[in-house]
């Protein structure tokens, strides 16, 4: 691979920068279980191909980043500005430390590292190093005790108490060719860097161990030691070099010490075939843990997905379940007690009429029109009671399907933080009962509409303005709900006889097929507009879920991308 121009890794590259835009696409922002090692993975996967994969695949000959890293205190400036020869990196007293990562180049490689080749999430600073540095800028120092076609980058403790700090040296880390750790004879086993080292070993990313203050009586116990620890970790390769306990000599550590490294370093800068296995292997191993990775963060997808689903099924059946309970109550007889009953009495008469005409069907027709011709008050009144329990069964519907929703947010997992951050789902939207209302009206205005029409020829058009449409319209309404199911006690007889007085009424007016249409019709008609207003209000769980929902596409999106860099590798 090292030796090839960017171009001739065009399809690799591609494959690569296709699957940084399918990774950025996924988002995790529901509070899972799986939520924050998803969102670690994401930003880091980000972070190494941003940092490192593709600005290498871009830049194959660039010159080599070696990432000095390792615990607070372990002595890696005072190394770094050892190896220079002379003070490019502030070292610190006091822990942590924090300020820029110092980058020491060759004076010709300026161009590879002062533009946004690498890390480019890092502000650029230059001339003399301050205290007062932070961690959000990349410190360019440019030395030529530094050989050509290699740099060294001093990085954060990558066990420092301020997060920021142990973010920025993980992030580093990522985005080296080789990773120079450096160690302390003391704590040379810490579990923190070798959770690090671990990491390395398994990205295949080339390392060497720098360690620190030894004391020469234990150097080779220590380091006998630390070379079977490496060799656990499928390290073996990975060289040692030893740096006794010495005296500084104006905050240097003795040129002899340090001599074994500087010459490898400048040996492997100025190799450009060592130089080139170290990019292979570094690269490469990046390339092989993007599977790894990728499937942890479409697994975090997967959770959020299926989360969303859950969700969304929850407000589905609550918003489905409503619906069918406006339907059952529009045929189980329950809007035609109370106060329809007494307006339906009122409106054909006395209470004795009303019997009458229940036990004698056949003189309905006759006797009925002589009590509400002329009577439209009458008919109003029926028709304001209808609406009133038909608005009253919709909203009281509408209310319980939004609480059963809420219910079930609150123990499905991502629920509790989407009604956090919208208290209004736990009922029903503002403005709700006002378009259950006018949701009713205008059925009304298609009940009418439908009489209208449905006198076509003469002989019909007479009847209905013997009746009123208006009339005609309310009646249609009560047959659309007359059943004396679940209607109990004296209210069965009255339901019964409402059912069919209003039916042979209509009967007579329109035929009786015509009037199992037009009721048919109207019950069809109200449904449809009932079901549009639960969709409008099923639309505001729908929101908030699609809002942060992991999209099915892009994680698709995302599978595709992995395959296909492997395919191009």
């Amino acid at each position: 691979m090292a030796g090839e121009s960017g171009a001739g890794n065009a399809r690799l590259l591609g494959a690569v920068q296709d699957l940084r835009s399918a990774v950025s696409e996924v988002t995790l922002p529901l509070d899972l279980p799986g939520s924050a090692a998803g969102r670690s993975t994401r930003s880091r996967l980000l972070d190494q191909l941003d940092d490192y994969v593709i600005p290498r695949l871009t830049s194959i000959d660039a010159p080599l980043l070696a990432v000095v890293g390792g615990s607070t205190g372990a002595g890696k400036s005072t190394l770094v500005n050892s190896v220079v020869g002379g003070e490019v990196t502030l070292s610190g007293v006091l822990r942590p430390t924090t300020r820029s990562p110092v980058l020491v180049h060759h004076p010709a490689d300026g161009a590879w590292f002062s533009g946004q080749r690498i890390l480019p999430g890092l502000a650029r600073i230059t001339g003399r190093h301050s205290s007062s540095d932070g961690p959000g800028a990349v410190r360019l120092v440019s030395s030529e005790a530094v050989a050509a076609g290699l740099a060294l980058l001093d990085a954060p403790d990558i066990d420092s108490v301020v997060e920021a700090n142990r973010e920025l040296a993980g992030q580093l880390l990522a985005a080296a060719d080789l990773w120079i750790f450096v160690t302390t004879a003391a704590r040379y086993a810490d579990a923190v860097p070798w959770d690090l080292l671990r990491e390395a070993s398994e990205r295949g990313t080339a390392v060497a161990v720098v360690l620190d203050r030894v004391p020469a009586p234990a150097v080779d116990e220590i380091r006998t030691h630390l070379a079977s620890m490496l060799r656990e970790q499928g390290l073996e390769q990975a060289p040692i070099f030893t740096v006794l306990e010495s005296r500084l000599v104006d905050g240097l550590l003795p040129d002899d010490q340090v001599e074994r490294l500087r010459a490898w370093l400048t040996a492997l800068a100025g190799d450009a075939q060592a130089r080139a296995v170290v990019v292979r292997q570094t690269l490469e191993g990046a390339l092989t843990s993007l599977d790894t990775r990728t499937r942890s963060l479409l697994d975090a997808a997967a959770e959020q997905s299926a989360a969303g689903d859950a969700l969304l099924d929850a407000a589905r059946t609550a918003y489905d379940d409503a619906t069918t309970q406006v339907h059952e109550g529009m045929e189980d007889g329950s809007l035609l007690r109370g106060e329809v009953l007494a307006r339906w009495q009122e409106f054909v008469g006395t209470g004795e009429f009303f019997r009458q005409v229940e036990s004698t069907v056949s003189r309905v027709r006759d006797r009925f029109t002589s009590f509400i011709k002329g009577e439209p008050a009458r008919a109003d009144h029926l028709g304001e009671a209808l609406q009133s329990g038909a608005e009253a069964l919709i909203s009281n519907r509408a209310e319980l399907a939004a609480s059963a929703t809420a219910r079930a947010w609150r123990v499905l997992p991502g629920g509790h933080q989407l009604l956090a951050a919208d208290p209004g789902l736990a009922r029903s939207s503002d403005g709700a009962a006002a378009r259950a209302e006018r949701l009713v009206r205008d059925w009304q205005g298609d009940i009418l509409e439908m009489v209208r029409s449905e006198g076509k020829d003469r002989r019909t058009t007479a009847r209905i303005m013997a009746y009123g449409v208006n009339g005609l319209g309310v009646v249609l309404m009560l047959v659309t709900f007359a059943s004396t199911a679940g209607v109990t006690g004296a209210e069965i007889g009255i339901a019964g006889g409402t059912a069919v007085v209003g039916q042979k009424l209509l009967e007579a007016v329109f035929g009786d097929q015509a009037v199992r249409e037009l009721a048919r019709q109207a019950r069809e008609r109200l449904m449809t507009r009932v079901e549009e207003l639960y969709a409008a209000e099923r639309e505001r769980y729908e929101g908030a879920v699609t809002t942060v929902h992991v999209d099915a596409d892009k994680t698709a999106n995302l599978e595709k991308a992995a395959a296909a860099v492997r395919a191009a590798r």
